[in-house]
């Protein structure tokens, strides 16, 4: 016989979760309440002992529900609003948190050299010119310091024997011989004040060493050298282990590219920090340590695994630390027993951006001349240096504030530090140090015999602004500069960009009562002016439907009667053009004119080669 067994059903209590503010809380705990507690609590007023509990559990709750939402805004960095914080989001996204930046400054450096006859002419006596060495401090008229970046050698001669230096007669004797020249270079300054830390390393290794400088709102570290003169290179991941090194160029095209570069391994590296909100800078090293041999990428992982031994068939679980995988040199070396020499640049501001004419003092000059200049004159000719900013100083600037930097770092999530489209490609070559050598057109097409190649057609000027071949030199340092930041798997070959020199020729019909030199004159003018090479680019046609325009609309021009170009290579009445042969009627279709593959136009001599005439 069956047994009934009445089983009691415990009633739920309803509770509702959409609560999230002190009152909201209070109502739905005071209904709560009086629906299940009703019989035992009557009175829940505010001065109740019923309305205080009531009051108590609705401001805990309120608490929480304030302090989750807080802490949930806190993990983005659009909604984040605690500057430790915001901080913290910012460095993990790549963006440096900068202090405020110094000023750049072009100054014109004179000084006045003794002068010898050479050649029926008078001219420096290379024995008296110094060599005027970076770290020179200049002031200017409001008390903002400037110190000179760069070496600056008014000995130095370009390729055809001539100094660099401007070189011009100041003093003429009683006899009428020149006695003193005024010799005039361009220098670098920066209003960064430079600081030489020394930090003493104990005798212990620590992994990931870091250290704090001494000053605030460091802008740039200029060196770290330990006892043994080893350096530490500044890298922008410990990852990184190497750097490029920049080295002047003795090659013939030494006038078009000043330096080279050459890629060097480092060792011994370091990241750098600075917070925001103490202003210091924190220097962190690798883990690696220098007394042991390691080269392995990767720790061997036998190393760390489970070690069993005789005839033990059991075991329980072991916990193996994630931080043994970092024990390798390929993080860099992290010093230890030696003293660090830190050289840093630090200091900036708007107010830094002096106007022109105010850089007149010499605070501190440091020379170097030949040895069998007596002192005597060394001081004498010190003595003459004196210095002017023609233009006024830029790039001066206050800290970023902190939304500005949010900005940046929100925009910097869908950045790269590597070459993957054609835009990434044509960034990095314009963003080479200028030193390095300019490259004025950079093209980017695909390779047609390789798909995994990009055929990188590049293009300079020279001084008078006219296009000629990037020197090998270029070619060179922008082939290593390139290598660190395109992807493994691809290759990109570096060709010249073939110039085709044109030259124009029209002619017009006029209003008779219109002067047709006049009319010849402002047409050129205008086309010279469209056919100027900045608004051309690599693989850029030629609209022939522009050029009708530019002529129709100058005052005085009823029609066009003919438009024609011409291609001009080699030499042509005793001016120099490009060796590049070219027909433009095969080239012309749909009212365009297209240049060959990798080409682009160019008017050389476009007060010559732009010719008209009036029907």
């Amino acid at each position: 016989m069956a047994k009934n067994i009445k089983k009691e059903v415990k009633k739920q209590k309803e509770v509702s979760y959409l609560q999230k503010d002190f009152q909201s809380f209070r109502r739905q705990l005071e209904s709560f309440s009086k629906q299940h507690y009703g019989d035992r609590i009557v009175d829940m007023t505010d001065g109740s002992l019923g309305g205080m509990l009531l009051d108590i559990a609705a401001y805990v709750g309120d608490s929480m529900s304030f302090y989750l939402d807080h802490q949930f805004n806190e993990l983005n960095l659009e909604t984040a609003v605690e500057e430790s914080n915001i901080e913290s989001h910012i460095r993990q996204t790549g963006v440096e948190i900068s202090g405020p930046s110094a000023a750049i400054v072009d100054v014109l450096i004179r000084i006045k050299i003794p002068a010898k006859l050479e050649e029926g002419g008078y001219v420096p006596d290379s024995v008296y010119i110094p060599k005027i060495l970076g770290g020179s401090v200049f002031v200017s008229t409001g008390g903002v310091e400037f110190t000179l970046l760069d070496e600056l050698d008014f000995s130095r001669k370009n390729e055809l024997g001539e100094y660099i230096a401007d070189v011009k007669t100041y003093t003429i004797n009683s006899i009428n011989e020149v006695s003193e020249v005024l010799m005039t270079m361009p220098g670098r300054c920066t209003s960064a004040k430079t600081h030489i830390e020394n930090i003493s390393i104990e005798d212990s290794f620590v992994a990931f060493r870091t250290i704090k400088l001494e000053k605030t709102n460091v802008s740039e570290i200029v060196s770290v050298v330990d006892s043994e003169e080893d350096k530490y290179y500044e890298v922008e991941s410990l990852t990184q282990d190497t750097v490029f090194e920049r080295m002047e160029n003795s090659r013939n095209d030494k006038s078009i590219v000043q330096e080279r570069i050459r890629m060097l391994p480092a060792p011994k590296r370091f990241i750098k920090s600075r917070s925001r909100l103490t202003g210091k800078t924190t220097i962190r090293f690798g883990s690696g340590n220098e007394e042991k041999f390691d080269e392995d990428i990767i720790p061997d992982p036998s190393l760390h695994a489970i070690q069993l031994y005789g005839d033990r068939k059991t075991f329980s679980k072991i916990s193996i630390d994630p931080n043994a995988l970092l024990d390798t040199n390929t993080l860099g070396i992290s010093p230890r027993n030696t003293t660090l020499t830190v050289t840093y640049r630090h200091g900036g501001g708007l107010d830094n951006n002096v106007p022109a004419g105010q850089i007149q003092t010499v605070r501190r000059l440091i020379t170097k001349f030949n040895s069998s200049v007596p002192s005597s004159q060394v001081a004498e000719i010190r003595s003459t240096l004196s210095i002017i900013n023609l233009q006024p100083a830029v790039g001066g600037e206050n800290e970023p504030t902190l939304e500005e930097l949010r900005t940046t770092a929100i925009f910097a999530k869908t950045s790269q530090s590597r070459v993957v489209t054609r835009e990434d490609l044509i960034a990095r070559v314009y963003s080479m140090p200028s030193s390095l050598g300019r490259v004025f057109r950079v093209s980017v097409r695909d390779n047609p015999s390789n798909p995994l190649s990009a055929q990188l057609h590049v293009i300079s000027r020279n001084s008078l602004g006219q296009l000629i071949l990037s020197p090998d030199t270029l070619k060179e340092n922008l082939a290593m500069y390139l290598s660190q930041y395109r992807i493994i798997s691809d290759a990109v070959d570096i060709l010249d960009t073939k110039v085709i020199n044109l030259a124009l020729k029209y002619s017009v019909n006029i209003e008779s009562n219109i002067n047709p030199e006049i009319v010849i004159q402002k047409i050129n003018a205008s086309l010279i002016d469209y056919f100027k090479i900045d608004n051309y680019q690599i693989d850029q046609p030629i609209m022939i439907g522009d050029i009708e325009n530019i002529i129709l609309n100058t005052r005085g021009v009823l029609s066009v009667a003919s438009i024609r170009f011409l291609n001009r290579n080699t030499i042509f009445e005793n001016r120099q053009y490009s060796l590049e042969g070219y027909s433009p009627n095969r080239n012309l279709d749909r009212g365009m004119l297209f240049p060959p593959r990798g080409g682009i136009f160019e008017f050389r001599h476009p007060n010559d080669d732009i010719i008209g005439r009036v029907n």
